[in-house]
């Protein structure tokens, strides 16, 4: 079943060639695809809006070991969260013509996926691009590793991107006393304050030394750390840690975004004699291991975006063609929030 006459061809984004170090446009290329036909099982969804997210610099450099995601070689069309409608399907699919989808399709303007990959939007966000918010890692992390308790005083690293702005404000919501955040320009630190409540935002590449900063903004220490970056932030986040501090890892920019290496790597000197004398709790957050805490976000994101209690800062693109050049923009700090790639309808 379709619902409208379709064109016979449609645009998505290839990777003409892998890079040597981070991805530049030339690295991309537009491609007229014709347009797939559903078979059983499938459905044929119209992109509205997709996700640019550092994971897929990772995915290009081809240092993918341990992660769910295949990598990207050159040809292969790039992929990624995207929200759309499905505007073709099979006799019998559980998914009709009109009813809007998330999927990991796309960088496309129209995507073949099957229907199990596909999950059906409610109106549990007031706005559909919502549901590509990055907020269920950060939420898990402080929700099932750290366990905020009231009055914490909160670090987040990588505090403007798209992880970290939702870090930082769910913190709070969820009884931190004390926010602190990080990020790589004044003007994003002074956007932290003003606009998400952080209490003292850091400078990353400042004059003065990061963990002198950090000891000036928590002179108490910090309990619980969101990381999104790693090196030398994660190290001076130890230094500043308290009693039986939680540290949650999410992210490893400073290796995603390393102008050598494949985003395969982050290493970073850690104290393990700090470690043991101060109880701090180290772990990664992995989503997979708590399948439970999307939908719970969804949930209570929704409850506090209608009730004005959360903002969802983000950026959308105009036009798949730009979208290249929207993850170099990313790869180089230039954006405040999610980065969505929004298609004309």
């Amino acid at each position: 079943m379709v619902t409208a006459a379709l064109p016979r061809t449609a645009r998505e984004i290839r990777l003409a060639a892998r890079p040597e170090g981070l991805p530049e446009r030339a690295h991309f290329t537009v491609v007229e695809a014709p347009l797939p036909e559903p078979g059983p099982g499938q459905v044929l969804v119209r992109n509205r809006h997709f996700l640019v997210f550092p994971g897929l610099l990772t995915l290009i450099g081809g240092a993918v070991e341990g992660l769910p995601l295949p990598p990207l070689r050159a040809g292969d069309t790039v992929f990624g969260p995207a929200v759309g409608e499905v505007v073709a399907a099979p006799a019998g699919s559980p998914l009709r013509p009109g009813t809007l989808v998330s999927h990991l399709l796309g960088w496309r303007e129209y995507a073949l996926v099957d229907a199990a990959g596909c999950t059906p939007l409610d109106d549990a966000l007031p706005d559909p691009v919502a549901y590509l918010a990055q907020g269920s890692a950060p939420y898990g992390a402080l929700t099932r590793l750290a366990g905020v308790r009231p009055g914490d005083t909160v670090l987040v690293t990588g505090a403007a991107g798209a992880v970290g702005t939702l870090a930082g404000q769910t913190a709070r919501l969820l009884g931190a006393g004390r926010v602190i955040g990080t990020t790589g320009s004044p003007e994003k630190a002074g956007r932290l304050v003003r606009e998400l409540g952080y209490d003292a935002v850091l400078l990353r590449g400042a004059a003065r030394p990061f963990a002198e900063q950090l000891a000036g903004a928590a002179p108490g220490g910090i309990d619980v750390l969101v990381d999104t970056v790693g090196g030398e932030q994660l190290s001076a986040a130890l230094g500043a840690a308290r009693q039986g501090a939680r540290f949650a890892l999410v992210g490893a920019l400073s290796g995603q975004l390393a102008p050598a290496g494949g985003g395969g790597g982050a290493p970073v000197e850690v104290d393990s004699f700090r470690l043991v004398v101060k109880g701090v709790s180290v772990r990664g957050y992995l989503g997979t291991e708590h399948p439970g805490v999307e939908e719970e976000w969804t949930g209570r994101f929704g409850a506090w975006l209608r009730s004005g209690e959360i903002r969802f800062p983000h950026v959308r693109i105009p036009g798949i063609d730009r979208a290249p050049q929207a993850l170099r923009e990313l790869a180089q700090g230039r954006h405040f929030g999610a980065v969505v790639v929004e298609l004309p309808q």
